[in-house]
Protein backbone atom coordinates (compact mmCIF):
# COMPACT_ATOMS: atom_id res chain seq x y z
CA UNK A 1 0.00 0.00 0.00
CA UNK A 2 1.47 3.35 -1.08
CA UNK A 3 0.73 6.71 0.56
CA UNK A 4 0.87 10.28 -0.94
CA UNK A 5 1.82 13.91 0.28
CA UNK A 6 1.43 17.55 -0.83
CA UNK A 7 2.75 20.91 0.38
CA UNK A 8 0.21 23.59 -0.41
CA UNK A 9 -1.36 26.97 0.14
CA UNK A 10 -5.10 26.28 -0.08
CA UNK A 11 -7.09 29.47 -0.49
CA UNK A 12 -10.66 28.35 0.15
CA UNK A 13 -11.75 26.65 3.35
CA UNK A 14 -14.86 26.02 5.51
CA UNK A 15 -15.51 25.58 9.30
CA UNK A 16 -18.29 25.79 12.01
CA UNK A 17 -20.89 28.46 12.82
CA UNK A 18 -20.82 31.08 15.53
CA UNK A 19 -22.45 30.32 18.83
CA UNK A 20 -26.13 31.37 18.81
CA UNK A 21 -26.55 35.08 19.41
CA UNK A 22 -22.94 36.04 18.71
CA UNK A 23 -22.90 36.27 14.93
CA UNK A 24 -24.65 39.64 14.83
CA UNK A 25 -21.77 41.24 16.71
CA UNK A 26 -19.38 40.34 13.88
CA UNK A 27 -21.48 41.06 10.81
CA UNK A 28 -22.81 44.54 11.46
CA UNK A 29 -23.86 44.86 7.83
CA UNK A 30 -26.57 42.20 8.36
CA UNK A 31 -30.02 43.28 9.58
CA UNK A 32 -31.19 41.77 12.85
CA UNK A 33 -30.74 42.13 16.61
CA UNK A 34 -28.32 44.65 18.07
CA UNK A 35 -24.77 43.39 18.60
CA UNK A 36 -23.92 42.00 22.00
CA UNK A 37 -21.49 43.92 24.18
CA UNK A 38 -17.92 42.66 23.97
CA UNK A 39 -17.86 41.33 27.54
CA UNK A 40 -21.11 39.44 26.95
CA UNK A 41 -19.64 37.82 23.83
CA UNK A 42 -16.48 36.98 25.77
CA UNK A 43 -18.50 35.42 28.59
CA UNK A 44 -20.38 33.25 26.09
CA UNK A 45 -17.02 32.24 24.60
CA UNK A 46 -15.71 31.26 28.06
CA UNK A 47 -18.80 29.15 28.73
CA UNK A 48 -18.81 27.47 25.32
CA UNK A 49 -15.10 26.55 25.39
CA UNK A 50 -14.68 26.12 29.18
CA UNK A 51 -12.16 28.94 29.61
CA UNK A 52 -11.11 30.43 32.95
CA UNK A 53 -8.18 32.68 33.83
CA UNK A 54 -5.95 32.77 36.89
CA UNK A 55 -6.43 36.44 37.81
CA UNK A 56 -8.01 39.73 36.69
CA UNK A 57 -4.85 40.79 34.88
CA UNK A 58 -4.86 37.65 32.75
CA UNK A 59 -8.62 38.04 32.15
CA UNK A 60 -8.07 41.62 30.91
CA UNK A 61 -5.23 40.49 28.64
CA UNK A 62 -7.32 37.70 27.10
CA UNK A 63 -10.29 40.02 26.65
CA UNK A 64 -8.05 42.43 24.73
CA UNK A 65 -6.76 39.58 22.51
CA UNK A 66 -10.36 38.42 21.99
CA UNK A 67 -11.46 41.90 20.87
CA UNK A 68 -8.52 42.14 18.45
CA UNK A 69 -9.35 38.72 16.98
CA UNK A 70 -13.03 39.64 16.46
CA UNK A 71 -12.03 42.82 14.64
CA UNK A 72 -9.69 40.81 12.44
CA UNK A 73 -12.42 38.22 11.79
CA UNK A 74 -14.76 40.93 10.53
CA UNK A 75 -12.04 42.31 8.25
CA UNK A 76 -11.35 38.83 6.85
CA UNK A 77 -15.04 38.29 6.15
CA UNK A 78 -15.30 41.57 4.23
CA UNK A 79 -12.21 40.80 2.13
CA UNK A 80 -12.80 37.10 1.49
CA UNK A 81 -13.62 36.22 -2.14
CA UNK A 82 -15.58 33.08 -1.27
CA UNK A 83 -18.49 32.35 1.04
CA UNK A 84 -16.59 31.91 4.31
CA UNK A 85 -17.78 33.21 7.67
CA UNK A 86 -15.29 34.17 10.36
CA UNK A 87 -15.83 34.81 14.06
CA UNK A 88 -15.61 33.21 17.50
CA UNK A 89 -13.68 29.92 17.48
CA UNK A 90 -11.89 27.82 20.14
CA UNK A 91 -8.80 29.95 19.43
CA UNK A 92 -10.28 33.43 19.86
CA UNK A 93 -8.35 34.18 23.07
CA UNK A 94 -4.96 33.23 21.58
CA UNK A 95 -2.45 35.51 19.89
CA UNK A 96 -1.25 34.56 16.41
CA UNK A 97 2.11 33.54 17.88
CA UNK A 98 0.51 31.33 20.57
CA UNK A 99 -1.74 29.72 17.98
CA UNK A 100 1.21 28.94 15.72
CA UNK A 101 3.23 27.42 18.55
CA UNK A 102 0.35 25.19 19.65
CA UNK A 103 -1.18 24.06 16.36
CA UNK A 104 1.30 24.38 13.51
CA UNK A 105 4.53 22.55 12.85
CA UNK A 106 8.03 23.56 11.90
CA UNK A 107 8.19 25.43 8.63
CA UNK A 108 10.19 23.81 5.89
CA UNK A 109 13.28 25.59 4.61
CA UNK A 110 13.64 25.17 0.85
CA UNK A 111 12.12 22.17 -0.94
CA UNK A 112 11.02 18.81 0.41
CA UNK A 113 13.71 16.11 0.59
CA UNK A 114 13.99 13.66 -2.29
CA UNK A 115 12.07 10.82 -0.67
CA UNK A 116 9.40 8.44 -1.90
CA UNK A 117 8.32 7.79 -5.47
CA UNK A 118 7.04 10.48 -7.84
CA UNK A 119 3.91 9.90 -9.92
CA UNK A 120 4.72 10.38 -13.60
CA UNK A 121 2.42 11.53 -16.42
CA UNK A 122 2.15 7.96 -17.72
CA UNK A 123 0.24 6.97 -14.56
CA UNK A 124 -2.69 9.31 -15.03
CA UNK A 125 -4.82 9.48 -18.11
CA UNK A 126 -8.43 9.24 -16.95
CA UNK A 127 -10.46 12.48 -16.86
CA UNK A 128 -10.79 14.14 -13.46
CA UNK A 129 -14.40 13.80 -12.16
CA UNK A 130 -16.27 17.03 -11.25
CA UNK A 131 -16.54 16.04 -7.56
CA UNK A 132 -14.99 13.63 -5.10
CA UNK A 133 -15.80 13.01 -1.43
CA UNK A 134 -14.26 10.01 0.35
CA UNK A 135 -16.43 10.65 3.44
CA UNK A 136 -19.35 9.17 1.50
CA UNK A 137 -17.69 5.75 1.38
CA UNK A 138 -18.39 4.11 4.72
CA UNK A 139 -15.41 3.52 6.99
CA UNK A 140 -12.76 5.28 4.86
CA UNK A 141 -12.39 8.51 6.84
CA UNK A 142 -11.83 7.92 10.56
CA UNK A 143 -13.16 10.13 13.34
CA UNK A 144 -11.75 13.63 13.75
CA UNK A 145 -8.90 13.72 16.25
CA UNK A 146 -7.86 16.57 18.56
CA UNK A 147 -4.19 17.35 18.98
CA UNK A 148 -4.76 19.38 22.17
CA UNK A 149 -1.59 21.31 23.05
CA UNK A 150 0.63 18.74 21.32
CA UNK A 151 2.08 20.15 18.11
CA UNK A 152 1.44 16.94 16.14
CA UNK A 153 -0.71 17.82 13.12
CA UNK A 154 1.99 16.19 10.95
CA UNK A 155 1.49 12.84 12.74
CA UNK A 156 -2.32 13.00 12.77
CA UNK A 157 -2.47 13.86 9.06
CA UNK A 158 -0.13 10.96 8.25
CA UNK A 159 -2.09 8.50 10.39
CA UNK A 160 -5.40 9.63 8.84
CA UNK A 161 -3.91 8.97 5.41
CA UNK A 162 -2.81 5.43 6.29
CA UNK A 163 -6.21 4.69 7.88
CA UNK A 164 -8.02 5.81 4.71
CA UNK A 165 -5.73 3.90 2.33
CA UNK A 166 -6.00 0.75 4.46
CA UNK A 167 -9.80 0.95 4.42
CA UNK A 168 -9.87 1.45 0.64
CA UNK A 169 -7.40 -1.34 -0.17
CA UNK A 170 -8.45 -3.91 2.47
CA UNK A 171 -12.12 -2.97 3.12
CA UNK A 172 -11.34 -2.76 6.83
CA UNK A 173 -11.72 0.34 9.04
CA UNK A 174 -8.85 0.99 11.43
CA UNK A 175 -7.99 3.63 14.04
CA UNK A 176 -4.18 3.81 14.29
CA UNK A 177 -1.78 5.08 16.92
CA UNK A 178 -0.61 8.68 16.64
CA UNK A 179 1.26 8.23 19.93
CA UNK A 180 3.54 5.62 18.38
CA UNK A 181 4.76 8.20 15.86
CA UNK A 182 5.35 10.74 18.63
CA UNK A 183 7.30 8.29 20.82
CA UNK A 184 9.15 6.44 18.07
CA UNK A 185 9.79 9.11 15.40
CA UNK A 186 13.24 8.87 13.84
CA UNK A 187 13.89 12.58 14.54
CA UNK A 188 12.44 12.64 18.07
CA UNK A 189 10.26 15.66 17.26
CA UNK A 190 7.18 14.47 19.16
CA UNK A 191 4.97 17.39 20.17
CA UNK A 192 7.45 19.99 18.96
CA UNK A 193 6.32 19.71 15.34
CA UNK A 194 7.58 17.54 12.50
CA UNK A 195 7.23 16.59 8.86
CA UNK A 196 4.88 14.07 7.27
CA UNK A 197 7.60 12.26 5.32
CA UNK A 198 9.36 11.56 8.63
CA UNK A 199 6.10 10.03 9.88
CA UNK A 200 5.90 7.70 6.88
CA UNK A 201 9.58 6.75 7.12
CA UNK A 202 9.00 5.88 10.80
CA UNK A 203 6.05 3.64 9.82
CA UNK A 204 8.23 1.90 7.22
CA UNK A 205 11.10 1.47 9.70
CA UNK A 206 8.75 0.02 12.34
CA UNK A 207 6.92 -2.25 9.84
CA UNK A 208 3.56 -0.58 10.52
CA UNK A 209 1.54 1.03 13.31
CA UNK A 210 -0.30 -0.29 16.35
CA UNK A 211 -3.97 0.46 16.87
CA UNK A 212 -5.15 3.54 18.76
CA UNK A 213 -6.78 1.22 21.31
CA UNK A 214 -3.49 -0.59 22.08
CA UNK A 215 -1.25 2.50 21.99
CA UNK A 216 -3.55 5.46 22.82
CA UNK A 217 -2.88 9.17 22.33
CA UNK A 218 -1.54 10.87 25.47
CA UNK A 219 -1.22 14.48 24.25
CA UNK A 220 2.51 14.45 25.02
CA UNK A 221 5.53 12.67 23.58
CA UNK A 222 7.90 10.24 25.28
CA UNK A 223 10.69 9.94 22.68
CA UNK A 224 12.82 7.68 24.89
CA UNK A 225 9.93 5.32 25.68
CA UNK A 226 9.04 3.85 22.29
CA UNK A 227 6.67 0.92 22.76
CA UNK A 228 6.34 -0.04 19.08
CA UNK A 229 7.73 -3.55 19.61
CA UNK A 230 5.26 -4.32 22.40
CA UNK A 231 2.13 -4.07 20.26
CA UNK A 232 0.78 -5.94 17.25
CA UNK A 233 0.70 -3.95 14.00
CA UNK A 234 -2.83 -3.03 12.90
CA UNK A 235 -1.80 -1.61 9.49
CA UNK A 236 1.34 -0.98 7.43
CA UNK A 237 2.54 0.61 4.19
CA UNK A 238 4.98 -0.40 1.45
CA UNK A 239 5.98 3.05 0.19
CA UNK A 240 4.88 6.66 -0.07
CA UNK A 241 4.59 9.04 -3.01
CA UNK A 242 5.51 12.71 -3.51
CA UNK A 243 2.96 14.13 -5.95
CA UNK A 244 3.91 16.78 -8.48
CA UNK A 245 3.00 20.45 -8.02
CA UNK A 246 0.00 20.18 -10.34
CA UNK A 247 -3.60 20.59 -9.16
CA UNK A 248 -5.09 18.45 -11.91
CA UNK A 249 -2.79 15.57 -11.04
CA UNK A 250 -3.51 16.01 -7.35
CA UNK A 251 -7.27 15.91 -8.03
CA UNK A 252 -6.86 12.86 -10.29
CA UNK A 253 -4.79 11.02 -7.68
CA UNK A 254 -7.26 11.92 -4.94
CA UNK A 255 -10.23 10.67 -6.97
CA UNK A 256 -8.61 7.44 -8.15
CA UNK A 257 -6.28 6.45 -5.28
CA UNK A 258 -7.70 8.02 -2.13
CA UNK A 259 -7.04 10.77 0.46
CA UNK A 260 -3.75 12.67 0.47
CA UNK A 261 -1.76 14.37 3.21
CA UNK A 262 -1.20 18.04 2.39
CA UNK A 263 0.60 20.88 4.13
CA UNK A 264 -1.06 24.30 4.01
CA UNK A 265 -0.91 27.84 5.33
CA UNK A 266 -3.12 27.87 8.44
CA UNK A 267 -3.18 31.67 8.88
CA UNK A 268 -6.87 32.01 7.98
CA UNK A 269 -8.10 28.94 9.87
CA UNK A 270 -7.86 30.49 13.34
CA UNK A 271 -10.96 32.69 12.83
CA UNK A 272 -12.71 30.52 10.21
CA UNK A 273 -16.18 29.11 10.92
CA UNK A 274 -17.91 27.88 7.76
CA UNK A 275 -18.30 28.34 4.01
CA UNK A 276 -15.70 28.26 1.25
CA UNK A 277 -12.64 30.28 2.26
CA UNK A 278 -10.89 32.12 -0.55
CA UNK A 279 -8.63 34.98 0.57
CA UNK A 280 -7.14 37.28 -2.08
CA UNK A 281 -4.20 35.61 -3.92
CA UNK A 282 -1.79 38.16 -2.43
CA UNK A 283 -2.70 37.00 1.10
CA UNK A 284 -1.32 33.46 0.79
CA UNK A 285 2.33 32.59 0.18
CA UNK A 286 2.64 29.06 -1.29
CA UNK A 287 6.10 28.77 0.29
CA UNK A 288 4.79 29.60 3.78
CA UNK A 289 3.15 26.34 4.81
CA UNK A 290 2.89 25.40 8.47
CA UNK A 291 0.02 22.94 9.06
CA UNK A 292 -0.68 19.40 7.84
CA UNK A 293 -4.20 18.09 7.13
CA UNK A 294 -5.84 15.29 5.14
CA UNK A 295 -7.29 16.10 1.71
CA UNK A 296 -10.49 14.02 1.39
CA UNK A 297 -12.38 15.50 -1.56
CA UNK A 298 -13.14 18.38 -3.92
CA UNK A 299 -16.07 20.05 -5.65
CA UNK A 300 -17.48 23.43 -6.71
CA UNK A 301 -19.63 25.99 -4.88
CA UNK A 302 -21.38 29.17 -6.00
CA UNK A 303 -19.98 32.37 -4.53
CA UNK A 304 -22.14 34.58 -2.31
CA UNK A 305 -23.10 38.20 -2.87
CA UNK A 306 -20.45 40.86 -2.29
CA UNK A 307 -19.92 41.41 1.44
CA UNK A 308 -17.61 44.42 1.30
CA UNK A 309 -18.56 47.53 3.27
CA UNK A 310 -20.69 49.72 1.02
CA UNK A 311 -21.09 46.97 -1.57
CA UNK A 312 -24.85 47.51 -1.80
CA UNK A 313 -24.31 51.00 -3.16
CA UNK A 314 -21.53 49.98 -5.56
CA UNK A 315 -21.42 47.48 -8.37
CA UNK A 316 -21.81 44.01 -6.75
CA UNK A 317 -19.50 41.17 -7.69
CA UNK A 318 -21.13 38.67 -10.04
CA UNK A 319 -21.72 35.17 -8.68
CA UNK A 320 -19.24 32.59 -9.89
CA UNK A 321 -18.29 28.97 -9.39
CA UNK A 322 -15.53 28.38 -6.80
CA UNK A 323 -13.55 25.11 -6.94
CA UNK A 324 -12.76 23.86 -3.43
CA UNK A 325 -10.90 21.12 -1.59
CA UNK A 326 -12.42 19.31 1.41
CA UNK A 327 -9.98 18.99 4.31
CA UNK A 328 -10.03 16.91 7.49
CA UNK A 329 -8.32 18.80 10.32
CA UNK A 330 -6.98 17.72 13.74
CA UNK A 331 -8.45 20.42 16.03
CA UNK A 332 -11.39 18.38 17.29
CA UNK A 333 -15.07 18.22 16.35
CA UNK A 334 -15.80 21.68 17.82
CA UNK A 335 -13.82 23.24 14.97
CA UNK A 336 -14.94 22.85 11.38
CA UNK A 337 -17.99 22.75 9.22
CA UNK A 338 -20.64 20.07 9.59
CA UNK A 339 -21.09 19.59 5.87
CA UNK A 340 -23.65 16.80 6.33
CA UNK A 341 -26.00 16.12 9.21
CA UNK A 342 -24.27 12.78 9.79
CA UNK A 343 -20.73 14.15 9.78
CA UNK A 344 -18.75 15.52 12.70
CA UNK A 345 -17.00 18.88 12.74
CA UNK A 346 -13.30 19.35 12.18
CA UNK A 347 -13.57 19.72 8.41
CA UNK A 348 -13.04 22.58 5.98
CA UNK A 349 -13.38 23.32 2.28
CA UNK A 350 -10.55 25.04 0.45
CA UNK A 351 -10.39 26.66 -2.97
CA UNK A 352 -7.89 26.18 -5.79
CA UNK A 353 -6.44 29.67 -6.16
CA UNK A 354 -2.67 29.08 -5.77
CA UNK A 355 -0.99 25.88 -6.87
CA UNK A 356 -0.80 23.03 -4.39
CA UNK A 357 2.59 21.66 -3.54
CA UNK A 358 3.98 18.13 -3.54
CA UNK A 359 1.68 15.61 -1.84
CA UNK A 360 2.37 12.99 0.79
CA UNK A 361 -0.31 10.57 2.03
Amino acid sequence: MTIAISLSCLLALSVASLAPGIQGSLRSQDPGPQPLELKQVFTLFQIQYNRSYSNLEEYARRLDIFAHNLAWAQKLEEEDLGTAEFGVTPFSDLTEEEFGQLYGHRRMDGVAPDVGREVGSEEWGEPVPPTCDWRKLNGVISSVKKQESCNCCWAMAAVGNIEAQWAIKHHQSVELSVQELLDCGRCGDGCRGGFVWDAFITVLNNSGLASERDYPFQGKAKPHRCLAKKHKKAAWIQDFTMLQDNEQKIAWYLATEGPITVTINMKFLRQYKKGVLQPPPTACDPMHVDHSVLLVGFGKAESAVDRRAGAAASQPRPKRSIPFWILKNSWGAEWGEKVRATSSGGRARAGLSPPLGPEVP
